[in-house]
Formats: structure tokens, sequence, C-alpha cells
């Protein structure tokens, strides 16, 4: 026995990479779905979009880039699967210049797949400079910040935009945070002008953006993997959110295991290590 944690002291540390590598590689391959109960958060936001009459107008900002990808991307595409089987419309903006495209890739692909029509069912408006002029100015009238989508087409000739032009045409506005856009969102957009709000951030800025949950500033509130998984839950779609908590959960079994074995070979070790 003395042996065994003698040598478990000194194992290779390259061979605890190896099994963090299979902890995380093997649910992702197999496609394993924990099964999990979505959090209330997630269900309140759910039901937000859920209770809006066919129609209705949503707009997401997308405001976080490729680093954040991983937990944000499958909620964006969770939600707009949400969105299109309800046939709500679909504007789509951002304050991450390097973000849009994943918004953009998003938006297209589930457009697609549920036979939607670009101008009568979704708009793509881009990105503007200008985070508090742009959120402020939208309130007021889209086509001073956007008169044109991001392919140059005049708004007014997009059937769609005709009739939309401030957020009281907005009936719930999606932030996807990495970073602090979500405060100006809800400190111009939703004080100001009284617009319904869903946050969706990553687990590192979630815990930030509580209080306007609790405040009742924002009407659903979204983080991270485990957020994305919920919503994939409530929609019946899993995706790689579900099968990225698979992996998650299967490595942090794995660091717990590796940090226990470590402190009981370090226990065992000093107590038959001879007094010097």
């Amino acid at each position: 026995m003395r042996n065994f944690w003698e040598q478990l002291g000194k194992i290779d540390r390259r061979i605890v990479y190896l099994f963090v590598f299979l902890g995380a590689s093997a649910p992702l391959f197999l496609h394993v779905v924990p099964k999990f109960k979505a959090s209330p958060e997630v269900v309140q936001a759910y039901q937000a979009i859920d209770e809006l009459p066919a129609g209705s107008v949503v707009l997401f900002s997308i405001d976080y880039d490729a680093a954040s990808m991983p937990e944000l991307q499958p909620l964006l595409e969770a939600m707009l699967t949400h969105v299109f089987r309800k046939d709500l419309k679909v504007l789509m903006m951002g304050h991450w210049p390097l973000g849009l495209p994943l918004g953009q890739i998003a938006l297209e692909k589930m457009a697609k797949r549920y036979n939607k029509k670009y101008g009568e069912d979704y708009v793509f408006l881009g990105y503007r400079p200008g985070l508090a002029a742009v959120i402020l100015n939208m309130g007021k009238e889209i086509r001073t910040v956007f008169n044109v989508d991001y392919k140059g087409t005049p708004l007014d000739s997009l059937p769609l935009m005709r009739n939309i032009h401030n957020y009281n045409d907005i009936a719930l506005l999606v932030g996807f945070e990495a970073g602090a856009v979500g405060d100006y969102w809800v400190q111009f957009a939703q004080a100001r002008f009284q617009q319904k709000i869903i946050l969706a951030a990553t687990a590192v800025v979630w815990p930030d953006l509580y209080p306007y949950l609790q405040a009742h500033q924002i009407v659903g509130l979204i983080g991270g993997l485990r957020g994305a998984a919920d919503y994939e839950v409530l929609v019946n779609q899993p995706g790689s959110a579900s099968t990225g908590m698979a992996s998650q959960t299967v490595v942090h079994i794995l660091i717990v295991v590796f940090i226990l074995l470590g402190n009981l070979g370090y226990y065992f070790t000093r107590t038959w290590r001879k007094p010097t």
C-alpha cells in the first residue's frame, strides 16, 4: 500500500492530461446527453418568448465574439429555433463587430431550416459604432442609426421594416453578452424606453447581471453553457450545449477525484515518512 501511494505521487502529469482529454472528448463523440431540469431563470426567459403572439418582432443583439462562442452560439441557435417555430419576426444587430458573423451564421442556418425569407421574416442590420448613442437613437427612430441593412439595402424597401421604427414596435430584445453591453441595454433601452429585455451571458458575466432580474428590469436571464443546455431541453432540441455539459461534468468529476487522490497520497506518505 505504501508503494502504491508513493508511485501515485510520482505519476507523470501527461497521464492526468490524457484522462482529462478522454473525459472531455468521449461524451462528444458518443453524443451523450445528460438529463436535467431547466433552471427557473431560463424557464422564465423561455416563457417570455413563448407568450408572444405570432408576428411579434424580437431583436437579437450579438455582443460576443469567437472566444465566447462555445457558450453563447448554441443558445442563439436554440432561441432562434424557438422564435421561428412561434412564427415571430427577427431583427439582428450587434455591438461587437467580430461577433456579428457568428450571429449571421446562426440566423441564416435557422432561417433556412424553417423556410424563412429574408426581408419578410428576418433582417440583419449589422453594426454601428457608438454604443450608448446607438441604443438611445434606436428608441427614437431606427433609421437614424440603421438607414440600410448590412447589404446596403434601404430599410424601407424591406417589407418587415416598413412598420418598425423604434422600441415601441419591438416586442422583446435579447442581448447575448460577453461583456458590459448588457448594462447599457438595461440602463438606456429598458430604463428610458421600457423595452422588455432578456439577457443571455457567459458564466463569468452572468452573476453581475442577476440583480437586474431580481429588480424586474429584465424578464429573463440565461447564463453560460448550462443555460444554453437548459434552453435546448425546453425547445426539445439537444445540441452542442447538452453534449458539452456531459463533457464538463465528466471533467469536473475527474478533477475532484485527482484532488482527493493527491491529498490522500500526501497524507499517507507524510505519515509513513521517518522523522529526521
